[in-house]
């Protein structure tokens, strides 16, 4: 007969079942756009071992040898080398070389895809087929659907009536249009150049159609480096004017990559700018150039340096390679004709008004760490190096920075061993000097010049625990400094002018080297008690801490300049440091004890509280921070008196979202604020609300001569599972402006984001405003177009 039937309830069945070649062909083809789509027969058969057999199971297999035909009818499911096929029949005819499954064809690929049709017929050489009603899910969830395909060439194939999408289905309404797709005529999928091409196309958007697009071309949904022209961008602004940019991207090879991008300004005229990006196995960099001819500088406003320019560019390098698993080494540089253009035209990676170009090299290993980098600070403003409070002319170059922390695995002599190595060389071409309103004299923040410091560090301390709980823990530390100075003549003037100014018990002597040495022995006391109920957890903790140390060397003088220490903030977080200065340019003298109460407590609620209070007291010797220096860091501190000001803490949190904590600084007399913050916030899912008040009272010497107070208030809001609403405020009240506010909406989801914007923002002084307006659209798989107005004065 040539026929031969075998039946069963399930037939099973381990064989080659008409080669392998047959099987990959029908995988092969089934795997469409996405990243199966540019995995062809070969890519698939180095992905199978060349001896994998097939598992079928079917309820019914047929062997024709007269027709050369093997058919398997009820229930088909094949399994090969990890691929999965599954219909209701399927046949493979020897004479033709064609190889049909029909009825529900379902095909479940390896890496994830899956395919659905009604019929797969195709070549066993996968040069040429034809599937009917085919749907497709790649692993990356984009979707493709179609009436039919058609497979030519074995290189190009057709999707006929085709819809495209990376949005996934509803699962309630699987009929409803998604947010977005794009419906064609013909959709052709090139395998070699991994491009696929919408030809008598549109856009729908929530099954609206919003334009109709003849022909455009996107690569593979999953190469991630394709050339071709990217989403353009829009910008507003009164200087510039309407801008249009347009980028191009060129995949020149898989490890690097240049964009090009030409933008248009109705008043500037054309901005070019390329990046060129390199990829290696232990890192990475990147290129920057941009430049300009401006036509109408006069649109800028006068006295800036923005109008005096009309040929403008810059040049910017970063990147970042490791050496090994614990060194690193890298840079990101900025040069530009000017000071303002990078900010003014807002180029990417390098428009931040202030910028820090640097070199680097950090190590870092369990708890050891080294950083050495060489620094300059590009202040990007539009004020011109002739204007007083021009500010990037009196930056510093920073050649080098260098710190070193290093703690041994093993206890020393059973305590905890910390070496710690700070150095710096800073030159600055322009003296730093600013005002002091209470004072006819400068704080200079920074000496024209050049100034060194190298800084050698030794903590060792260790804690015992006594029978009754008592924690002591003694300390002993040594520090060396070796601080070399050579300061321009007027540099040398304006510190002379501070020292003797009356109110200031100083005395300018400029000197070229100092050596300068602390040793400081202390102790810390704590005596945790715990207090506990069924429902609660409480540790109320006493600390004590004295310092003997002699006094700070050389800070009467005004001779050793302060670049680091500036930033002073004295609170309940700095309470027990044994070093409450910032940096290592001043240093801590003088005998001081630190007292408080740390607090904290656990509910079976949920909630959780903490609280720390105490006070500092200067024991014997100079008090560092009674002792002025060319910044007057330490003034209005409180730590200024013999008894320095209360210092507290509050906080809770609750299981629901909802936090807030208090901090102040009262007067040790008085208990006058002089310091205080209020945080609040509660955070659901759906609703996030924060809060922020500060205050501080007002530090003439340190260059706030008004008190300050300021309220933050910020709220989002997720209305439903894609929607959200957002806002921010700022409001000073001591000159009663609402310094910034801004409001948006936005919606996102898988595959679709919209951010809509409106912000302001007004002088602390004159209360000029300025306005911004942006939106962002976001496609996946397609790419973004926005457009943002540039704050515009009004």
């Amino acid at each position: 007969m040539g026929v031969g039937v075998t039946t069963s309830p399930r037939a099973l069945r381990v064989a080659r079942l008409c080669g392998a070649t047959a099987m990959s062909c029908l995988f092969a083809f089934a795997v469409l756009p996405g990243k199966p789509l540019a995995q062809g027969l070969d890519a698939l058969g180095s992905t199978i071992p060349s001896d994998t057999q097939m598992l079928l199971e079917a309820d019914t297999l047929i062997y024709d040898n007269n027709d050369e035909t093997v058919t398997a009818t009820g229930g088909v499911q094949i399994d090969y080398g990890g691929n999965r096929l599954v219909a209701e029949r399927v046949i493979y005819d020897r004479a033709s070389g064609r190889l049909i499954a029909s009825g529900k064809v379902q095909i479940i690929e390896a890496e994830g895809t899956k395919i659905y049709s009604d019929q797969v017929d195709i070549t066993d050489d996968f040069g040429d087929g034809f599937v009917n009603a085919l749907r497709v899910e790649t692993v990356d969830k984009t979707y493709f659907a179609a009436e039919s395909a058609e497979r030519r060439g074995g290189m190009l194939t057709t999707f006929n009536n085709g819809v495209y999408t990376a949005c996934e289905p509803c699962e309630d309404q699987p009929d409803k249009a998604p947010i977005w797709r794009i419906k064609a005529k013909r959709i052709i999928w090139n395998s070699k150049a991994k491009t696929v091409r919408f030809e008598n196309s549109q856009f729908e958007f929530f099954g609206v159609p919003l334009g109709l697009l003849p022909a455009f071309e996107i690569a593979d949904p999953t190469v991630k480096r394709k050339s071709g022209f990217l989403f353009p961008g829009f910008t507003a602004d009164d200087e510039l004017g309407f801008g249009v940019s347009v980028p191009y991207y060129l995949a020149l090879s898989p490890t690097y990559d240049l964009t090009l991008t030409g933008s248009g300004f109705t008043n500037q005229g054309f901005l070019a700018e390329a990046e060129w990006r390199q990829r290696f196995n232990n890192g990475e960099y990147s290129i920057t150039i941009a430049g300009i001819d401006q036509l109408n500088p006069d649109k800028f406003d006068s006295g800036t340096v923005d109008r005096d320019e009309e040929l403008r560019g810059m040049m910017g390098t970063s990147g970042r390679f490791a050496i090994n698993s614990r060194w690193d080494f890298g840079w990101d540089v900025l040069v530009q004709s000017d000071k303002n253009f990078a900010n003014t035209y807002d180029i990417a990676g390098y428009s931040d008004r202030v910028f820090r170009s640097e070199v680097y090299l950090t190590g870092l290993d369990d708890r050891n760490f080294f950083d050495l980098r060489g620094m300059h600070f590009d202040v990007q403003e539009e004020a011109l190096d002739s204007n007083p409070n021009s500010r990037d002319d009196k930056q510093p170059w920073v050649l080098p920075s260098f710190d070193y922390s290093y703690t041994p695995d093993e206890p020393v002599f059973g305590g905890e061993l910390n070496f710690d190595v700070n150095a710096r060389v800073i030159n600055r071409d322009e003296l730093d000097e600013s005002p002091v309103v209470a004072l006819p004299v400068e704080r200079i923040r920074g000496v024209e010049g050049t100034s060194s410091r190298l800084t050698a560090e030794a903590e060792w301390k260790r804690s015992y625990i006594t029978d009754g709980g008592l924690v002591m823990t003694p300390l002993l530390a040594f520090q060396g400094d070796t601080i070399h100075v050579n300061q321009s003549p007027d540099s040398v003037a304006a510190i002379n002018s501070m020292a003797s100014n009356p109110q200031i018990d100083a005395g300018a002597d400029i000197r070229s080297a100092y050596n300068r040495l602390m040793a400081t022995a202390g102790l810390e006391l704590r005596f945790p008690v715990l207090f506990s109920s069924t429902s609660s957890t409480h540790i109320l903790e006493p600390v004590a801490q004295v310092f003997a140390r002699p006094d700070e060397g050389y800070v009467d003088t005004l001779d050793i300049p302060n670049e680091d220490a500036q930033s002073f903030v004295f609170d309940a977080a700095t309470l027990f440091e044994r070093d409450k200065f910032s940096g290592y340019d001043r240093v801590e003298g003088g005998s001081r004890a630190n007292f408080g109460f740390r607090y904290s407590g656990a509910y079976g609620n949920g909630w959780t509280t903490n609280a720390l209070v105490g006070q500092s007291y200067h024991l014997a010797g100079e008090n560092s921070f009674d002792s002025p220096d060319l910044v007057n860091a330490g003034a209005y501190s409180g730590l200024e008196t013999e008894t320095s000001d209360f210092v507290g803490l509050f906080g809770f949190s609750t299981g629901s979202g909802l936090s807030a904590s208090v901090s102040a600084r009262l007067d040790e007399q008085t208990f006058e604020l002089r310091r205080g913050e209020l945080k609040a916030a509660y955070v659901t899912t759906p609703l996030t609300l924060t809060a922020k008040y500060a205050y501080i009272q007002a530090q003439p010497l340190y260059g706030f001569d008004e008190d300050r107070r300021e309220l933050s208030l910020g709220a989002s809001t997720r209305f439903n599972e894609n929607w959200r609403v957002f806002g921010a405020a700022t409001y000073d009240f001591e000159r009663s402006v609402l310094i910034k506010d801004s409001v948006g909406f936005a919606y996102d989801d898988e595959c679709f984001t919209y951010l809509m914007t409106f912000s302001e923002t007004r002088e602390r002084d004159s209360g000029e405003l300025s306005q911004s307006i942006g939106f962002n659209l976001s496609f996946r798989t397609l790419g973004d177009i926005g457009a943002a107005s540039a704050p515009t004065d009004l």
